[in-house]
């Protein structure tokens, strides 16, 4: 009877075959969504009421009221929001160009007395 080891020393299994139960592996893409049920359309949620639905990388309004807004009124505010864009982008370069025009006008001041010194 051996000290520090067991006489019992059973034989190692064979490793398993890696095949796969089911052949759905084998079907291509399109069928494989109809088979597994992967088309799942675009996702939607409610918020406080309004229904919306993700298009494009942005959520809209399904129908109806957009966030208690009707859509005239949605597509109106749209309207006035990028016309104050726009005049504000003018005003900016009104501003822009006004302070070009005395920064240009000292700079002539500076150079005429400049040349008086001279």
């Amino acid at each position: 009877m051996p000290l520090f080891g067991s006489t019992f020393s059973p034989k190692k299994t064979p490793p398993r075959k890696s095949a796969s139960l089911s052949n759905l592996h084998n079907l291509d893409r399109s069928t494989r969504e109809v088979e597994l049920g992967l088309d799942y359309g675009t996702p939607t949620m409610n918020l406080a009421g309004q229904s919306l639905k993700f298009e494009n990388g942005h959520w809209v309004a399904e129908a109806g009221l957009s966030g208690g807004v009707d859509q005239r009124e949605a597509q109106r505010l749209r309207r006035r929001n990028q016309q104050l864009e726009e005049e504000n982008n003018l005003l900016q370069f009104s501003e822009t160009t006004a302070e070009f025009q005395i920064m240009k006008k000292e700079l002539e001041e500076l150079k005429s007395v400049n040349r008086r010194r001279k």
